[in-house]
């Protein structure tokens, strides 16, 4: 009997540049709002000049296999998929934030209010019959804001999440159920992300995680995260 798929990813922090484009990626695939960032970075520097250094550790939610946020969710709203991720369903999420408070990595978002509502209501122009407004864009486009990716939506899972549900980084299911690789992985310039089946013997992320040292963010949390890190960032000044 084959093995159930259990998605993960290795991050080589070797490889990574810091240059920020899975944020890109990530927001732009998922269309969060200004402040939501399902894929995002810990720095730090230590040290004084010029004996400096600097790390960098790009984040996102661990989709862990002891996940506290699907515990404490009520609904279910928030639970594993058949490819072995954390996902969240907001059509059933009732906003109580019990996962937010729950979740150890502080990856869960709450919308306050309805996202990119700018684009329904601002009628300002720049410069007055030079410009377009936020809401004649979105009229002329006939979508949410004029960048949306409506294939985030296309999978049954809202493009752009309702006021008062939760959101967080879902390994771009959509994508990875046709095939391809996450947005983040794809936007990588130094191929530092790996991702793919943990449980697959032919897959390179399972050779990976056999032949490195592996960390993971908040070991003592006990959720058995499946985000990994290898090697690591250091920047000497």
């Amino acid at each position: 009997m084959a093995k159930k798929v259990q998605s993960g990813m290795v991050i080589d922090l070797h490889k990574c540049v810091g240059c920020g484009g899975c944020d890109l990626a990530c927001k732009s695939e998922n269309n969060t709002p200004v402040g939501f960032d399902w894929a995002s970075h810990l720095i730090e520097t230590t040290g004084e000049f010029p004996n400096v250094s600097y790390s960098h550790i790009p984040t996102l939610c661990n989709h862990c296999k002891d996940a506290p946020c699907i515990r404490a969710c009520p609904t279910k709203a928030m639970h594993t998929n058949k490819l072995g991720m954390v996902v969240h369903d907001p059509s059933i999420c009732i906003g109580c934030k019990s996962c937010m408070l729950a979740d150890p990595y502080d990856v869960i978002s709450y919308n306050r209010q309805t996202a990119f509502i700018e684009y329904e209501t601002d009628d300002s122009r720049l410069v007055e019959g030079g410009t377009f407004s936020k809401k004649e864009l979105s009229d002329k486009t006939n979508t949410p804001f004029p960048y949306v990716n409506q294939a985030r939506g296309a999978d049954g899972y809202e493009a752009v999440r309702r006021k008062g549900a939760v959101e967080k980084c879902s390994f771009c299911d959509h994508r990875v159920a046709k095939g391809m690789a996450p947005a983040c992985v794809v936007a990588c310039p130094a191929d530092a992300r790996i991702f793919g089946d943990l449980n697959d013997p032919k897959s390179e992320i399972y050779k990976i995680v056999r032949s490195n040292k592996l960390k993971v963010l908040k070991p003592e949390k006990g959720t058995q995260p499946q985000v990994f890190y290898i090697r690591s960032f250091n920047a000497k000044g």
